[in-house]
This record gives C-alpha cells, sequence and structure tokens, in this order.
C-alpha cells in the first residue's frame, strides 16, 4: 500500500501514486473504453470526498489488496473486486442506507459499462452484505468480500491505531460518550461472534490479531467510560 511521507508535498505525491495504481487497476478488471473511464473517473472522485475520514482512496486500496490475499478462495474474483469498488461509493455516515444507496451506483455505472441483469445483481448483492457482514455458509465470494472489509482489524498496532483515530473522526459530531458506548456496543457484538472472518484464510491469519486489537480497544473505551474520581 502507498504510504505518505509527512510533507504535504510528499502526500500529494502519494495521493496521486494512489490515484494512478487505483486506475490501472479498475482498467485490468472493467477495460478501457470511455464508459468505463468514466466511470473509474465518478468513482474515484466519490472515494475521494473531503468529508470522508476513513472510507477513503486508502481504504478503497486496502480492501482490494486484501481481496488479492484471499481472493483465490473467491468463486468469481472479478465480481469481489466490482463489490469492493462499490461498497464505498455512497458515505454519509449512515449505516445501511450507504450501502443501499452504493449499490444504486453500481447499477447505475455498471450499466453503462455493458455487464449483464445478472451479474449486476450479483455484485449489487456482495455490496449489500457490507452492511451485516454475514455471509451465507455457501457463499464464496461473499465471504471474500466481508472478510477484505474488515481485514483492517487484524492490522498491527500502529496501523489499527490510526483506523481507530480515522473511526472517530468519521463521527466526529457525535459527542465523546455517545461514541465510546456505540463503539463499544459494536466491538462486544463482534466479539461474540464464534468467527469474525469466514474465509480460511482470514481464520487461520487474521482471526487471532483482530480479537487481540478488539479487546484492547474494549479495554481502553471500558476505562474511558469509568467514572473519574
Amino acid at each position: 500500500m502507498v504510504s505518505s511521507h509527512g510533507s504535504h508535498g510528499a502526500d500529494d505525491f502519494a495521493e496521486n501514486e494512489k490515484m494512478g495504481l487505483l486506475r490501472a487497476s479498475w482498467f485490468d478488471l472493467a477495460g478501457t473504453t470511455p464508459e468505463a473511464r468514466a466511470a473509474c473517473e465518478e468513482l474515484l472522485g466519490r472515494w475521494s470526498e473531503p468529508h470522508r475520514r476513513y472510507y477513503t482512496l486508502t481504504h478503497l486500496w486496502q480492501t482490494l489488496d486484501a481481496v488479492e490475499e484471499i481472493g483465490h478462495e473467491a468463486e468469481d474474483i472479478a465480481l469481489v473486486r466490482y463489490a469492493m469498488w462499490f461498497h464505498g461509493a455512497v458515505h454519509d455516515g449512515r449505516a445501511g442506507t450507504d450501502e443501499q444507496e452504493s449499490a444504486v451506483v453500481a447499477e447505475r455505472l455498471l450499466s453503462l459499462v455493458g455487464h449483464s441483469r445478472e451479474r449486476i445483481d450479483e455484485i449489487v448483492r456482495l455490496v449489500g452484505l457490507i452492511a451485516s457482514h454475514r455471509p451465507g455458509e455457501d457463499d464464496p465470494d461473499g465471504a471474500v468480500v466481508c472478510d477484505a472489509d474488515l481485514s483492517i482489524l487484524a492490522a498491527d498496532p500502529e496501523n489499527y491505531s490510526e483506523y481507530i483515530a480515522a473511526v472517530r473522526a468519521e463521527y466526529a459530531y457525535l459527542p465523546d460518550q455517545t461514541f465510546r458506548t456505540a463503539r463499544l456496543r459494536l466491538l462486544e457484538a463482534l466479539l461474540e461472534r464464534p468467527h469474525l472472518f469466514h474465509t480460511r484464510f482470514g481464520r487461520t491469519h487474521w482471526e487471532g490479531s483482530a480479537r487481540a486489537n478488539m479487546r484492547a480497544e474494549a479495554d481502553r473505551l471500558s476505562g474511558d467510560a469509568r467514572p473519574k474520581y
């Protein structure tokens, strides 16, 4: 993954380089017809919206990179890649609604690119799974999509801390106590699941690190929530 190097100019260079790599990834996937190029620019524009703090080009790149790690478990890797491109096409901070509106964008742009109704419907279905991260047992493509989206949970401590900060910034309008309560509830709900990940790779390589990160975060949030005397 492309990283920034501290200065504003270097940050701009890294962002431009990331854009170039993402364009190349899209062209490999969708082709270079005028319609495909227009769809790419619209998507990159959406992922670059200034109000975003976590659902950014970095998140898109990270999830596509995760797909490359676990994509061998997918049935149709192209559908999975499309789902990752579209899963954050709309982000206004409204869980469930964002995924639904992203699916609408997917239908429109994929139709312009020339995909069949059957493939569009499947990509839209995969995008919708992001809201719950609960694919069916016999859904390898859904498992890869959900695991790629959650792969950040298994990041090294430094990157996990950056992820937490980005999520907090995404919901900066919430008071601290409200955010802590909601975040802790989410962490506890995920930790109660028998498995966070659905692919063999995810369970083998990401599960342990993700649970350790989440437990540590939950412990910090619980401590912050205790009365101060």
